[in-house]
């Protein structure tokens, strides 16, 4: 009897175990509801409409553009590089680019160690498209608009909208232009939610701006653009149509004669359109040259009602450090529109304004108070520590 009992519960033992391993086992290989996207490295295109579509290792050639649409997830492991393809610059409609639609999701896990690299067989600023994101965030353009580089809809009421995660990744070479009106950013930000994260990523070398928002409440922290290439690149940074988001570490550095460090709007078509831009942001440091070939060397424009609070800013090399425009604008100088903690160095003019009614400058100095001992994004105007090991060309 006791033979049998031992057999019995041996047996039971034995399947439970079997049943354990076999779930567990199951889980390790599905991480979320399958896709019917077929996953080509050699030709990594077309639109993922359901599911998760994970990249694993290695490298995925970009041939065309590629849609995360609603309720569909983009999962890319950390050290996947994706390589977009060369395109003729009159194929307007093969252009390389990544989208997520509004309910999408992507999901970027560079480390420090192993970023995620999304970068151009042509290795010069405007090869591909770039990456960009749609949510369901206010913006101030209406209640929803269309994304100029994707037609993709953008914009509602959903501010804590979730479009994913973004950690370490780097984009070289984006920005392919439509027209002189009509460009793809490094990252653009359409309408996106705080639910998102977007932590350590960098825009290298790109012929339009490195990051921009389109209104949306999404936080960005950790942030570099780099333009050192003879091509001239916009602006480093760059926000509009009611962006109420926060940043946090942000270093910006170009020594061409492109564009702003910062270009900073509301809405140019009604300056007092609500939500109106008002961003928080902090430790961020801007590097430029005086040179510019559109007398734009400014370190900051702040302009069409926009307003915005900065603390501990470093600007290096501007012709001008902040350069305020209309009287939207002006008229919170000094309450919602506030720099504290700025260190200027080699900058040849701190601030200027231009009234829109009265025309020509105004006193602007109550925009900002110096500090000898800011260190912007971390290490004054060098090199912030925490960019080691996931960027490039620094």
């Amino acid at each position: 009897m006791k033979k049998t009992i031992s057999t019995i519960f041996g047996l039971a033992a034995l399947s439970l175990a079997t049943l354990t391993t076999s779930c567990s086992s199951d889980d390790n290989k599905t991480e979320g509801p399958k896709s019917d996207f077929v996953v080509v490295r050699e030709n990594l295109q077309g639109e993922i409409k359901s599911g998760e579509v994970i990249l694993e290792s290695g490298t995925y050639k970009l041939t065309g553009k590629l849609i995360v649409n609603s309720t569909a997830k983009l999962t890319i492991k950390p050290g996947v590089t994706i390589l977009a393809t060369a395109v003729a610059k009159d194929k307007l409609e093969e252009v390389r680019y990544i989208a997520v639609a509004q309910g999408g999701q992507i999901d970027v896990q560079g480390t420090a160690a192993t970023p995620v690299i999304m970068t151009s067989e042509l290795q010069e600023p405007g090869a591909w498209g770039g990456l960009v994101l749609c949510g369901k965030a206010r913006i101030n353009k209406g209640t929803t608009a269309q994304a100029e580089v994707s037609n993709l809809t953008y914009g509602g009421t959903e501010d804590n909208d979730n479009s994913g995660s973004i950690k370490y990744l780097r984009i070289e070479y984006p920005g392919f232009s439509y027209s002189s009106s009509k460009e793809f950013n490094g990252l653009s930000f359409f309408g996106v939610g705080k639910g998102t994260t977007i932590d350590y990523v960098q825009v290298y070398e790109s012929s339009d701006d490195g990051f921009e928002w389109f209104g949306g409440t999404v936080d960005a922290k950790h942030l570099v653009v780099s333009n050192k290439a003879a091509q001239l690149g916009d602006d480093l940074f760059d926000w509009t149509e009611g962006w109420i988001g926060n940043g946090e570490n942000w270093y910006g550095i170009r020594t061409n004669a492109g564009n702003r460090g910062i270009e900073a709007d509301n809405n140019s078509d009604n300056h007092k359109a609500t939500p109106v831009s008002f961003p928080n942001l902090k430790n961020i440091t801007l590097i430029g040259t005086t040179a510019s070939t559109n007398g734009e060397a400014q370190a900051i424009k702040l302009r069409v009602g926009t307003k915005g609070k900065l603390d501990n800013v470093v600007l290096k090399g501007w012709a001008t450090g902040f350069d305020v425009q209309h009287d939207e604008s002006i008229s919170f100088a000094g309450t919602d529109l506030l720099a504290t903690n700025v260190k200027f160095e080699d900058v040849a003019v701190k601030s200027k304004a231009t009234a829109t009614t009265a025309g020509g400058s105004v006193d602007i100095s109550k925009l900002f108070t110096e500090s000898a001992t800011a260190t912007g994004a971390g290490n004054g105007s060098g090199i912030p520590t925490w960019t080691a090991g996931w960027t490039k060309g620094l």
